[in-house]
């Protein structure tokens, strides 16, 4: 049977330029493949828990201010190339670092990756991905990196207990007591995680000098607050969490606020 002559003359400027016929048959293979991974092979999903930030997790970084966490949309959506979503903002939530005008954030997000079916990791945007790993996002409104503390196959679901926790703070300012208003809440983003439920204020005993010594005087008298607050904790083993680095334990200072009030040097005294 023989070849049309057209067939002929391909057959033979393909054998006679192979640099080229190699060429298009790679270009040939990346298209096939990839046409193959688009339209038949079935998408994997993830679920990811992002500290937003730098990105590696030991190197400490400026974290987001206020004006940058609004633009971070719950729903939001990345897409890729084709216009499928390949990144989803399922929750966000915010917590202020010691008293400035700074927060931790964390994501709760829905990825789609790529899985290594003989090492078992996964790869999202091209960049293998794992608790620890750096990973970045080009959403319309904000681009922005963090890190990834927690991956899961399954929607995480976040599972919270009230705690009623006692706050205590010697030697405050007068003004201090005043400026605490029973009711007053801090939302995270997602829901009421702090609320204050009783206050008490008590004449100190002692005044703090500068040097270190406490002496009685009747100047300049200070305050002693107590305050009984419902806090909504993460129960992991025999630790209770706050946000998801706080430890809430006795005698710790704790990092907390409200709209109204920033608490510093506020000491637990008690977890019911």
């Amino acid at each position: 049977m023989k070849l049309p002559k057209t067939l002929k003359k391909l057959f033979r400027f393909a054998v006679d330029n192979y640099f080229i016929s190699i060429f298009l048959a790679c270009i040939a293979f990346v298209v096939f493949v990839s046409a193959y991974k688009l339209f038949f092979v079935k998408p994997t999903y993830v679920y990811v828990k992002v500290k937003m930030g730098q990105g590696l997790w030991w190197a400490n970084t400026a974290k987001p201010s206020l004006w940058f966490i609004k633009s971070i949309k719950k729903g939001g959506v990345e897409r890729d190339l084709t216009r499928k979503p390949m990144a989803e903002i399922l929750s966000v939530r915010y917590y202020p670092w010691w008293g400035s005008n700074q927060y931790d954030v964390y994501l709760t997000m829905k990825l789609k990756v790529s899985e290594s079916k003989s090492t078992g990791k996964y790869s999202f945007n091209r960049s293998t991905i794992g608790v620890g790993a750096p990973v970045d996002f080009e959403f319309p409104n904000a681009q922005f990196s963090g890190t990834i503390i927690q991956m899961s196959r399954s929607p995480i679901k976040e599972k919270f207990i009230t705690k009623t926790v006692t706050l205590v703070k010697k030697w405050a300012f007068p003004w201090e007591g005043e400026a605490i208003i029973i009711g007053d809440k801090y939302f995270d983003g997602e829901e009421t995680v702090f609320k204050i439920v009783g206050k008490q204020i008590e004449p100190s005993q002692e005044t703090y000098s500068l040097s270190g010594t406490y002496y009685a005087v009747e100047t300049e008298r200070k305050i002693n607050i107590t305050l009984k607050t419902k806090i909504k904790l993460k129960k992991e083993g025999d630790e209770l969490i706050f946000g998801e680095d706080q430890v809430i334990n006795l005698g710790k200072t704790i990092n907390i606020a409200t709209d109204n009030f920033t608490f510093s040097d506020y000491v637990v005294n008690g977890i019911e």
